[in-house]
């Protein structure tokens, strides 16, 4: 009896890397360790991947969905690498290439995306929207991101979705310039892991819950969801990232998002439109899995 086809994933996060081996979230076995620079990063996930590979037999394709920006199109001569980033020394880097030579596999199929289509892909397979054509994934963490399924795929051309870097109005008398290297206050600058940091001088999870911080928040991210449902129309939007596991945020979140919208936009309620991913921190790895996998029925088909 052949055993079945065994699929590479790494979620590429500017924090941490999550390697996992396996068919789905039954079956995924999976290492975290701290993102360091490139060539030492890539070498340990490599490592995992060939001690895998004598346990179970080598995967048939690998998926990665990795910070941002990154050059995901597969016509572009820069395809597989890192692009404009302020993560020190990563800026360039060649994550395709450098997973192929850390492995000695230069045919190795790889999907290349970014982190939030990766983890917007696991919950089309496995969580919260399946069965689901039109949706966006949203991650608030260290910094913000977003990505987009419309028509059953993915949305990406020449770049990918940069939702966290669009310009959103200020919650009146926020005196707190933004964070964001590149653009100060956009919605990244404003209402990311790092903003809140910067802005209450403290880790924000030691904030109680009561805090003004959190109002503040969600004014922030129902007003960009507001800006995304008008745009484009989805069936749901899923809230994943570290900043979503504070329990009193998201029902903040939708009061504010009804507010907004005034009864304007005639919408489902908001518990059913906003919500959490069901696969959880596993979103993106799984969906790098979800990649590697769908490129790899792609090359039998």
């Amino acid at each position: 009896m052949s055993r079945p086809a065994l699929f590479g994933g790494i979620e590429a996060g500017g924090t941490k890397y999550v390697c996992a081996v396996g068919t789905g979230p039954g079956d995924c076995e999976e290492v975290r360790f701290p993102t360091r620079d490139p060539d030492s990063t890539l070498r340990e996930a490599a490592d995992f991947f060939r001690a895998k590979a004598g346990e179970r037999g080598p995967i048939e394709a690998l998926g990665i969905g990795t910070f941002g920006p990154a050059a995901i199109d597969p016509r572009s001569p820069e395809y597989g690498r890192i692009k404009a980033t302020p993560k020190p020394g990563w800026e360039g880097a060649d994550v395709v290439g450098g997973m192929r030579g850390a492995l000695g596999a230069a045919d190795l199929p790889v999907a290349f995306d970014t982190d939030v289509n990766a983890a917007a892909w696991g919950e089309r397979r496995w969580g919260v929207a399946r069965g689901l054509d039109d949706f966006v994934y949203l991650t608030v963490g260290t910094g913000i991101g977003g990505g987009v399924v419309a028509g059953g795929r993915l949305v990406g051309g020449t770049g990918h979705p940069e939702v966290g870097h669009r310009r959103i109005a200020r919650v009146e008398g926020d005196p707190f310039a933004g964070c964001c290297p590149f653009h100060g206050d956009c919605l990244e600058g404003l209402a990311s892991g790092e903003s809140l940091r910067r802005r209450w001088r403290c880790d924000p999870r030691t904030l109680p819950a009561e805090h003004e911080a959190w109002g503040i928040e969600a004014r922030y991210i129902a007003d960009a969801l507001i800006n995304l449902v008008c745009t484009l129309v989805p069936e749901k939007l899923i809230l994943g990232g570290g900043v979503m596991d504070q329990p009193q945020l998201l029902p903040l979140v939708r009061k504010r998002f009804h507010e907004r919208n005034a009864h304007y936009l005639d919408l489902r309620p908001a518990e059913e439109l906003i919500v959490a991913p069901e696969l959880g921190a596993r979103a993106g790895v799984l969906g790098a899995i979800a990649l590697a996998s769908d490129l790899s029925r792609r090359a039998r088909s």
